[in-house]
């Protein structure tokens, strides 16, 4: 297992580099308006910026609305614990409704479909479905990973992909 994991790590050394370059250059990434907004930077330099500056570089009332969400998202939680599970399971959670302003709308779409597939799925053959959603799933989150590399390379030669890959640009 150690060796696995060492030549795991060599070729990731090599191979991450070459993907990111790649990406970098078929894509405009960090771009705000672009398909790839590299948000994580964004957040990263802001709190750099508190961080030196401290509360007085949020905008007016940021701390406020900062309290009062967290307020909200932790009596959704205590509310959802004391509820009966029939209904807690209908509850939003805080931190799923958080994760569009951070990637984009694009996900949240992609979420809600899968989230209706399975409902289906479990109407249709309970047992089944609990035994695969979650390997299903997988396996179109890692498709949907393995997809960029060849749409960045497509991307660098100017050739636009067909609808049956590519559904609506952002």
């Amino acid at each position: 297992m150690l060796l696995s994991q060492t030549i795991g790590t060599a070729i990731g050394c090599i191979v991450s580099p070459l993907t990111l370059s790649l990406f970098t250059k078929a894509f405009d990434v960090g771009n705000p308006k672009g398909e790839y907004k590299a948000p994580f930077a964004i957040v990263f330099r802001n709190m750099a910026i508190i961080g030196v500056e401290g509360f007085s570089a949020l905008p007016k009332h940021c701390l406020q609305l900062c309290y009062g969400f967290f307020a909200f998202a932790v009596r959704i939680n205590i509310i959802k614990d004391l509820l009966p599970k029939k209904i807690a399971k209908w509850m939003p959670l805080p931190i799923c409704m958080a994760v569009p302003f951070l990637i984009g709308g694009y996900f949240a779409i992609d979420m809600c479909v899968g989230s209706l597939i399975v409902l289906l799925w479990n109407k249709l053959n309970a047992k089944k479905a609990e035994l695969m959603t979650t390997s299903v799933a997988l396996g179109f989150i890692c498709g949907e990973g393995l997809w960029i590399l060849p749409a960045a390379v497509l991307s660098l030669a100017k050739i636009r992909p067909p609808i049956c890959m590519k559904f609506l640009s952002s």
